[in-house]
C-alpha cells in the first residue's frame, strides 16, 4: 500500500522509478545479479600488473560521489613537458562479460542520476566499493599515460594495467576554492606529502590543454542545470552548479585519456565504439542565431569561428550566456555512439574539437566505457576480441537509445522536483528570464530557485533572453508542470 503522505524524497523516488520503467530502463537488479554480488569477496588484487601504489594518486569528484572511476597524478616534467597518468577502475575484473551483472549493465547502459536518487548501473557493493577507487584501498586499474607540452599538446601515449591506491578522496568545490585562493586547503591534501604541489601542477597543465583545445575550436558552453538540495527527506532548494578549475582539470585529463584510448585501439587494428558529435546539420540556424547578435559566421560549420562568437557573447552578457549556450547545444544535436572499424574512420567530436574520441573513463557508470575497457584489455594482452563488429554495432545503437532515455528520465524528475518545490508558492512572483519561444509554447526560468516552467498567459511579445516578472499560477508534480503568467 502506498504512503498517503510521502516525503519529498520518497515521492520523487516513485516518480523516478515509474519514469524509468516507462522508458525501458530497469530500476531494480535481478535476483541473479544480486546473488553474484553476494559471492564476490573483497579479495586483495593479485594480478601481476605494475605496482604504482606509491604514487600520490588522488580522486576529485562531486562532494557526494562514491563511485570513483578515475585517479590522476602528475609525473616528471622534462623539457617543459609534464607526464600525466590517469588510472581507470578495472571494473571488468569483477563484472565478467555474460554475467547477470553484465546483463543488467548492458540493459540500462548507464547510471541514472535523478533528483530523487541515483539508480546505479552496477550494485553499490561494486560501484561504491569493490570496483571503486576508494581512498586507502588497493585496486586494479588501466593506466593511460601521456605527456603534455607547455603549449598543451598531448604526446607520448602509453597504456598498461597496474595496481594503484587512492591516497586522497577530494571534492571539486573545496579543491577549486583552494586552488583559486578563496578557501582553505582541504585536510586530505595536507595529509599526503607533496600533493599540494601535485594538484597545482595538474591544474596548470589542464589549463594549457584547455587553451589549446579551444584555440582549435572546442566550444565554450555553460548550462544552468540545477541540483536538488534536501534537508533530511524534504526538498528545500534547486541550486545551479557552477564550473570551476577543479572540474576543468578532470575534464581535460579525461578528454585526453579518451583520445589516447581511441588512438591506441585504432593503431592496433581493434574495432571500437566511438563517441561522436557530428558536424551540425543545422549550421544555418546557428549562423542565424549569431546574426541576432550582429555577428557573422561562415556558411560551412566552423568550430573555431563558433567558439569566437561564444567567447564574445559570454564577455558581453554573462547572465544570458547559459541560455545562449542552451540554444546552441540544441542546434548542435546529440552525441551518439558509432563503431569505428579498421580502415573505416568514424567522425570526431565537433564540440570537443577532437578527431579520435571514445568513452573509457567511467566504467562504473557507463556501459560503453566497460565495453571499451574489455576491448582495450584484449588488445593489450593480444587476446581474442570480446565483441564482434556486428555486436558492437548493435551495442552502439542500444547505448545511444538508452542514454537518451536516461536523459529524459532525469529531465522529467527535475521538472517534478521544481513543481514540488514551488507547489506551496502559487500566487508568488519571481524574476525570470525567457529561455525558449516556439510554436509549442514560451518557457522561462526563475532565478531563485532555479526552476523552469511554461508561460501560459500574457506571453505575447516575449523573446528569448528577455528578463521579465512572472507570477506562479499552477503546478503539477506528477507531470512536472510549472505554469506562470507574465505580470507587470
Amino acid at each position: 500500500m502506498s504512503n498517503p503522505n510521502p516525503s519529498s524524497a520518497a515521492r520523487l523516488y516513485e516518480i523516478a522509478r515509474r519514469a524509468m520503467q516507462e522508458r525501458g530502463l530497469q530500476p531494480d537488479f535481478s535476483a541473479a545479479a544480486l546473488d553474484e554480488v553476494k559471492k564476490l569477496g573483497d579479495v586483495p588484487p593479485t594480478d601481476p600488473a605494475r605496482d604504482l601504489r606509491q604514487l600520490p594518486w588522488a580522486s576529485i569528484d562531486n562532494d557526494d560521489s562514491k563511485d570513483l572511476d578515475q585517479l590522476t597524478v602528475a609525473g616528471e616534467t622534462k623539457d617543459g613537458a609534464t607526464k600525466i597518468l590517469v588510472a581507470i577502475a578495472d571494473v571488468d575484473a569483477k563484472v565478467p562479460k555474460g554475467s547477470a551483472l553484465d546483463e543488467h549493465a548492458a540493459a540500462n547502459t548507464t547510471s541514472v542520476y535523478t533528483a530523487a536518487a541515483v539508480f546505479p548501473m552496477l550494485p553499490l557493493r561494486l560501484s561504491t566499493d569493490l570496483t571503486s577507487l576508494n581512498q586507502d584501498a588497493d585496486r586494479l586499474a588501466v593506466v593511460i599515460e601521456f605527456s603534455v607540452s607547455a603549449e598543451g599538446e598531448v604526446s607520448a601515449p602509453a597504456l598498461y594495467r597496474a595496481l594503484v591506491r587512492n591516497h586522497a578522496k577530494l571534492a571539486y568545490n573545496s579543491v577549486a576554492a583552494w586552488l583559486e585562493g578563496t578557501g582553505a586547503s582541504p585536510a586530505q591534501i595536507a595529509s599526503v606529502p607533496g600533493l599540494d604541489e601535485q594538484l597545482r601542477t595538474q591544474c596548470r597543465v589542464a589549463q594549457s590543454m584547455k587553451g589549446l583545445r579551444h584555440l582549435h575550436g572546442a566550444l565554450t558552453l555553460q548550462t544552468t542545470e540545477a541540483r536538488p538540495v534536501f534537508d533530511g527527506e524534504a526538498l528545500v532548494d534547486l541550486r545551479v552548479e557552477e564550473t570551476n578549475c577543479a572540474k576543468e582539470l578532470i575534464e581535460e585529463f579525461m578528454v585526453a585519456a579518451n583520445g589516447v584510448t581511441a588512438g591506441y585501439l585504432n593503431q592496433t587494428g581493434t574495432p571500437s565504439m566511438r563517441r561522436v558529435l557530428r558536424s551540425p546539420e543545422r549550421w544555418e540556424r546557428i549562423v542565424a542565431l549569431a546574426g541576432e547578435f550582429g555577428e557573422k559566421l561562415p556558411a560551412s560549420p566552423d568550430g573555431t569561428a563558433l567558439e569566437g562568437f561564444l567567447i564574445k557573447r559570454r564577455a558581453a552578457d554573462p547572465a544570458g550566456f547559459p541560455d545562449l549556450s542552451l540554444r546552441v547545444i540544441k542546434l548542435l544535436g546529440s552525441g551518439e555512439y558509432v563503431v569505428e572499424t579498421p580502415g573505416k574512420a568514424a567522425e570526431g567530436h565537433f564540440g570537443l574539437a577532437v578527431g579520435h574520441y571514445t568513452h573509457s573513463t567511467a566504467p562504473n557508470r557507463r556501459f560503453p566505457d566497460l565495453v571499451t575497457q574489455r576491448l582495450l584489455k584484449a588488445a593489450l594482452a593480444g587476446a581474442a576480441l570480446p565483441y564482434s563488429e556486428v555486436q558492437l554495432e548493435e551495442l552502439a545503437r542500444h547505448c545511444t537509445e538508452q542514454e537518451n532515455n536516461a536523459a529524459k528520465v532525469e529531465r522529467q524528475v527535475r521538472k517534478s522536483a521544481a513543481a514540488m518545490l514551488l507547489a506551496k508558492r502559487v500566487g508568488e512572483r519571481f524574476d525570470a528570464i525567457v529561455t525558449g519561444v516556439s510554436s509549442k509554447g514560451t518557457w522561462v526560468r526563475t532565478s531563485h530557485p532555479a526552476a523552469e516552467g511554461r508561460l501560459v498567459k500574457r506571453f505575447e511579445g516575449a523573446g528569448v533572453g528577455d528578463s521579465i516578472r512572472v507570477g506562479l499560477i499552477h503546478t503539477d508534480v506528477e507531470r512536472g508542470f510549472v505554469d506562470f503568467t507574465r505580470v507587470s
